[in-house]
């Protein structure tokens, strides 16, 4: 068994992201974030069971932005330590306490999050390797002239190129050896190895080259970032912005508590519906539905069914997101309007943000929360129930349909 362990906890210093800008591993590439485009080749590759993501606990509600719509193979991330090492350390420790739920790997490939053009072959070549040595690295033959300088930055020799090699990531090992040789490390107080294959070398173990690709570079700076956006844009489908309404009301019954936005409210009475008529999320669903035109909420969670009597309305709108994401989309942002004499929403407004942001991976600042009465007017204003009214904006990749003369006209 192949497990992959994605290392996202730097503050890409040198990217921009410790003055208060989004750390690179976050940033969109060609309207994705770079770590969701570093784990989809992960994803993709069937050699592969399972991925462990160590991220800095800060950046939680990035990810979750990130990596929105993804199941499967993917742990619940790891938190960081406060240099690379310690990182994967902690990564690897969660690896093996995960070994009674998930299975305790054979083998674990370990890769930077901003190395995201780590293709699927490149990946296999890592693993195939690892039959052959304890160790393997992705690399590529050094082309250009070497030159070490002194210590004032004048050329003191040029260095041969022959038999060197640039590593890149994935490093792939077997698990169990470089997990013992970084509880070694950590024992011993070795603890400044920036290369997991460094360490490996240090613990006695013998390291393959498998052959990586130019393709596959690290984004350091923003010029880095700025040029694989670029390529990105050149071969990507043109995108473009949808927007849609949901709307939904429930009756009121006997009851001491109602559902809205996720939250739990104390009230004189609940909400009646077959699931628990969180009003809020459903309008929130069938926006989203809207978005890519897939129906509504009652084709795909009928009330006829007996297995979503009473169940929790997030699981509905993390439907809406998932099938969102898989037509390549992006929530940008959402907005409710609950129509209510009581309860107050007020109250619970970052409540329900916290719910819906954790569900489809959005910041507080893109989810709109507002509450109105109806002045006394209606069954709302008689106190006979709430309705609720959303909005979803996302973006797609748009495929252009030909039109006019480039349309080969049927014959009649």
């Amino acid at each position: 068994m192949v497990a992959a362990l994605i290392v996202a906890a730097g503050r890409s210093t040198r990217a921009g992201g410790d003055a208060g800008g989004i750390p690179k591993q976050y940033q969109p590439l060609a309207g994705i974030p770079m770590l969701r485009r570093t784990l989809q080749p992960f994803l993709d590759h069937a050699g592969i069971y399972t991925i462990a993501v160590v991220i800095r606990p800060e950046d939680r509600q990035l990810y979750n932005a990130a990596i929105n719509g993804i199941d499967g193979k993917l742990l619940q991330p790891v938190n960081g330590g406060t240099n690379r090492q310690q990182s994967v350390n902690f990564g690897l420790e969660s690896l093996a306490s995960a070994g009674p739920t998930h299975g305790v790997p054979d083998y674990v490939l370990i890769h930077d999050a901003a190395r995201p053009f780590a293709a699927s072959d490149l990946i296999s070549r890592v693993v195939d390797a690892l039959s052959q040595a304890p160790a393997a690295i992705a690399a590529v033959p050094a082309a250009d002239t070497l030159k070490q300088t002194d210590q004032n930055g004048i050329v003191a020799r040029t260095l041969p190129r022959e038999n060197v090699w640039r590593a890149q990531t994935p490093q792939g090992f077997h698990f169990q050896r470089i997990l013992d040789a970084h509880r070694q490390a950590r024992a011993q107080g070795a603890l400044d190895f920036t290369d997991d294959s460094a360490l490996a070398e240090w613990a006695g173990m013998h390291v393959a080259i498998a052959l990586g690709s130019e393709a596959n570079r690290k984004l350091t700076t923003p010029e880095d970032i700025a040029l694989a956006e670029r390529d990105l844009k050149s071969d990507i489908a043109t995108y473009e912005t949808r927007t849609a309404n949901g709307f939904d009301v429930h009756r009121f019954a006997a009851g001491d508590h109602v559902w809205l936005g996720g939250v739990k409210i104390p009230h004189a009475h609940r909400l009646e519906g077959h699931s628990d008529a969180d009003v809020v999320l459903h309008a929130l669903t069938d926006a989203l539905l809207g978005t890519i035109g897939d129906g509504d909420i009652g084709q795909h969670f009928p009330p006829s069914d007996p297995q979503w009597k009473g169940a929790a309305s997030y699981l509905f709108l993390k439907d809406a997101a998932r099938r969102v994401m898989a037509r390549g989309g992006r929530i940008i942002n959402v907005d409710v309007t609950v129509l209510a004499e009581a309860p107050k929403i007020g109250p619970h407004r970052a409540a329900m943000q916290t719910v819906i942001g954790t569900t489809l991976g959005l910041a507080a600042d893109r989810i709109g929360i507002k509450a109105t009465t109806t002045e006394g007017l209606g069954f709302v204003g008689r106190g006979e129930g709430i309705a609720a009214m959303a909005t979803a904006t996302v973006m797609l990749p748009s495929v252009l349909q030909p039109t006019g003369a480039d349309q080969q006209r049927s014959p009649r």
